[in-house]
């Protein structure tokens, strides 16, 4: 009997040399900017849910948004 062995082909290893550009955004910021968005689009929902106009609902939203960030950076370490 006859064994084979499966080998899984080498790929060249990827090198980041000094040309690489660093992130644009940090891993922080992303998170605290993600946070606040869905924290925004929750707060907009909800307002919508209660009858109010549309434009009142994206100003909340935009509102809740906003007033986040700082409070989710100064939480988020």
């Amino acid at each position: 009997m006859t064994t084979t062995q499966n080998t899984q082909p080498t790929n060249p290893p990827i090198v980041n040399g000094p040309a690489s550009e660093p992130p644009f955004l940090s891993l922080h910021t992303t998170v605290v900017l993600l946070a606040a968005l869905v924290i925004g689009i929750v707060i907009g929902a909800l307002t919508a849910f209660t009858d109010v106009p549309v434009a009142a609902a994206v100003i909340a939203g935009l509102t809740a948004t906003g007033a986040s960030i700082p409070v989710l950076r100064s939480l988020i370490r």
